[in-house]
């Protein structure tokens, strides 16, 4: 089973627990787990006996490494392939922007890597708490799609451009990055995720979802994580003042450019240039454009504007070359425009057509 739904018993009320139950492939989503996922919320949703839920991984190694995006090639690949995918991220969508609107708190525990759509799940719960193994990230722009799930409302919400950054160039933060600019809450030390869940089962949740939520809040705030001492050090605290610097360019290319001309010797930096520097073109100004109109937008505009994106990028030869190159055949990708320059504004364009609304809306939003 890739889901693992459980109600586990309190003093009072009860705690709907999801688990990400695909260890073997670090919980990466399939269209069966996306769907299994929102009849639990669904159904959590309106029982008035489940006070809160817990979101969390099975195994070692991840929280969620994102889609099943070999999963992603095999359907692209098929006859009406890229209907049937659009038909996918439409049903992610709709279940990360039930997260977001959740009636009754939500506790997602993200332990190692936490990227693409586990970083979707995870910034869509109440409380956001990592363990010191965290690795996180967007890295979509290696693959020929773009920071999708809501990224578009959280990567905005960052400081310094960090999040035109963190997309153009899918950085890996780690745990004191993740604390450092607001996309985690608190640490948590591996072996207390076990130990959080039976205190959380010794309270007593009376179904009042306010009254709740103050009570986990009080809770969360008084346990004892690892010291902050003990966490690896962020490369963001060494980073952040060039990141803003050398992303605040007035046009895409600028700003690639700046940043491809920036020197350091330290190995995390010269990976997110290699990332920048290797990944496909019209990712970039998906991820440039979509910023910019984001910053207007609520996030059930936000949802909508990605799913129209998505779709556009099943349609388009870059998504299957890149799972194909990076994944499956070990090869550079071969891009369709070898820059960001030699991009057409059309083709950028077309990715944010159509303009779902209210009335032809898929997702239901």
């Amino acid at each position: 089973m890739s889901i693992e739904s459980r109600e586990l018993p309190c003093t009072e009320g009860r705690i709907g627990r999801l688990t990400l139950n695909a260890p073997n492939r670090l919980n990466a989503l399939s269209q069966a787990m996306i769907e299994q996922i929102g009849e639990t919320l669904d159904r959590w949703a309106s029982d008035d006996r489940i006070c809160l839920v817990v979101l969390d991984g099975a195994g070692d190694r991840a929280f969620c490494a994102g889609g099943d995006i070999r999963q992603l090639h095999d359907t692209l690949s098929s006859p009406g392939g890229a209907d049937t995918a659009g038909a996918f991220f439409s049903r992610e969508y709709r279940v990360d922007y039930h997260l977001h609107r959740f009636p009754k708190p939500v506790v997602g525990i993200g332990h190692g890597a936490v990227m693409g759509g586990g970083l979707g799940l995870l910034s869509a719960c109440r409380y956001r708490l990592v363990t010191p193994d965290l690795t996180l990230a967007m890295p979509e722009i290696a693959i020929g799609l773009f920071p999708d799930v809501g990224a578009s409302w959280f990567l905005n919400r960052l400081p310094g451009r960090l999040g035109l950054f963190m997309g153009l160039t899918g950085a890996r933060l780690n745990v004191s990055d993740a604390l450092r600019v607001g996309l985690a809450d608190l640490a948590l030390a591996p072996e207390d995720r076990e130990r959080l869940l039976v205190h959380l089962q010794e309270q007593r949740w009376t179904g009042d979802a306010p009254a709740d939520d103050n009570r986990l809040y009080r809770l969360l705030n008084q346990w004892q994580g690892p010291d902050y001492h003990s966490l690896p050090a962020s490369h963001l605290a060494r980073h952040e003042q060039a990141i803003a610097r050398l992303s605040a360019g007035a046009t895409l290319p600028d700003v690639v450019n700046q940043l491809l001309a920036s020197a350091s010797d330290d190995p995390w930096w010269q990976s997110c240039m290699d990332n920048l520097r290797t990944g496909c073109p019209v990712s970039a100004w998906l991820v440039w454009t979509q910023l910019g109109k984001a910053q207007q937008m609520s996030l059930k505009d936000v949802f909508r504007m990605e799913l129209a994106m998505a779709q556009a990028c099943c349609r388009h030869p870059d998504l299957p070359e890149g799972i194909a190159a990076r994944l499956i055949e070990r090869r550079p990708p071969v891009w369709s425009y070898p820059s960001v320059e030699a991009v057409p504004a059309e083709v950028v364009e077309e990715h944010f057509r159509p303009e779902y609304t209210d009335h032809n809306d898929p997702m239901g939003l």
